[in-house]
């Protein structure tokens, strides 16, 4: 990849959170020109980093729309050479399912463990924030929203162990246990998985209840 600008950095960035935009929409996210921005743009592209998608309109020209390409994707932080999927499937053919998934689960239960030692903390909105802290160290993109109940949003923009979990959903049971097992007082919600299709994961944990 040509040199690693700033404004290239930001537009991996801004296209990893959003699922295609148009010049019009990146522009919300920079004060520099729009021609200087084009041109970070294509370099991107001619790199293969970035793939310009046409959309027809009955009238008028076509508008055009921008989506990272799986290489675009692998710029940003993964567990591929930690946890090869290959390996997984290979035990699975040796000694059967059960196997990946006693496997699976004692990862798992080690994830856990290293949370309870990072996170000993009791306020509810400090244990977010150190949990989201963590999991960013880890190559995910967490964003978090607080919602007037006192609930808070999560939007994951990038699963470092995707390709894993894609073949094996059990990756994705084990995160809601892990979160279940931080906040145990409060409800765990997923409700899109990036394994499934979706552009992003997103969970809800609710604010405990007062005793």
């Amino acid at each position: 990849m040509s040199k690693r600008t700033p404004t290239k950095e930001k537009l991996l960035h801004v296209l990893k959170k959003n699922n295609g935009l148009t010049i019009g929409a990146i522009m919300a996210y920079f004060s520099i020109s729009e021609i200087a921005v084009r041109k970070q743009l294509h370099e991107l592209e001619q790199n293969g980093f970035v793939n310009s998608v046409a959309h027809k309109q009955k009238i008028g020209r076509p508008y055009f729309t921008y989506v990272l390409t799986e290489k675009g994707h692998e710029t940003f932080p993964n567990q591929y050479k930690h946890l090869p999927v290959e390996l997984l499937q290979d035990l699975e053919e040796l000694h059967g399912k059960a196997a990946v998934e006693e496997l699976l689960n004692k990862h798992g239960e080690r994830d856990k463990s290293s949370f309870r030692k990072a996170i000993q903390l009791e306020d509810f909105d400090e244990k977010v924030t150190e949990m989201i802290r963590i999991q960013n160290e880890k190559g995910y993109m967490l964003e978090v929203e607080k919602t007037e109940a006192g609930h808070y949003e999560i939007q994951n923009f990038n699963c470092p162990v995707a390709n894993i979990a894609k073949c094996y959903h059990q990756l994705c049971t084990n995160e809601k246990k892990l979160y279940e097992d931080i906040f145990s007082e409060s409800e765990v919600k997923a409700h899109s998985f990036i394994t499934e299709g979706e552009p992003i994961c997103s969970w809800t944990i609710t604010k405990p209840e007062k005793r």
